[in-house]
């Protein structure tokens, strides 16, 4: 498999994108107890699913990249992590009690892919099992053309540098996402890639379609209600009857 743009940014992504309490505390509401079997779409690093299984819950993470695969298992041995497309869930085994996919994972597919992966993340369900997702409020991006998210700054390589994210070219169908990690005198890294917006509607009639009972829907991970401001989230709750 060849090496991905997120293999690159590998050695950066925990400084960028770090373990978070809030998310880790909305996710145990819906992960039941000790014992249970959960799977993350998207694993990356791996340390939510770390953490779940350092809490004696059997956490299995997925994630295309091989590098954040590798860096998985080397820092959370007592969860289980797969090198696994997405789009082939039917290769996990055994079926779960909560599954989540977070951080906009799921704008990476392709529209006319996410009807059958939502079909088989219902299968993938325990009855009374919870599925999770959370991505941008594409809604709010509607009216424009480009977007600029706030710049961050993080520590790499022993100094300050700022870590850069645009949308450009935004239609209904599809946008560029570049980003970036620069230092004062240098670019350290940037990439783009295309991903697929996905209006709320749309999200809920698939979801309705393949049999899932709406659970929730909030703007982040500390349960806050939807916002029409550009740049905030989408994260729905579903259920399995």
């Amino acid at each position: 498999m060849p090496m991905s743009f997120y293999s690159k940014f590998s050695e950066y992504y925990e400084r960028v994108f770090p373990f978070r309490e809030d998310v880790w505390q909305f996710l145990k509401r819906y992960a039941g107890s000790p014992g249970n079997a959960l799977l993350d779409v998207g694993c990356g690093p791996g340390h939510y699913c770390g953490r779940f299984a350092s809490d004696g819950f059997n956490a299995l993470g997925i994630d295309l990249d091989e590098a954040m695969i590798d860096e998985a298992q080397r820092r959370y041995p007592e969860a289980a992590f797969r090198c696994l497309d997405m789009r082939r869930l039917e290769k996990t085994e055994g079926r779960f009690d909560c599954v989540w996919s977070i951080g906009n994972v799921l704008a990476h597919l392709p529209t006319e892919a996410l009807a059958p992966f939502i079909s088989k993340i219902h299968n993938l369900l325990k009855p009374g099992g919870y599925w999770i997702m959370q991505v941008m409020n594409w809604d709010t991006l509607a009216e424009l053309t480009n977007y600029d998210f706030p710049v961050r700054t993080i520590e790499a390589n022993g100094s300050t540098a700022t870590f850069h994210r645009h949308y450009s070219s935004i239609t209904p169908e599809s946008l560029q996402f570049t980003f970036s990690l620069k230092d004062e005198d240098s670019v350290l890294f940037e990439e783009s890639v295309t991903l697929y917006p996905v209006a709320i509607e749309r999200y809920l009639k698939l979801h309705e379609d393949a049999g899932f009972l709406y659970e929730g829907m909030y703007s982040d991970f500390s349960g806050s209600a939807l916002r029409s401001v550009p740049g905030t989230g989408l994260a729905l709750v579903f259920g399995r009857g």
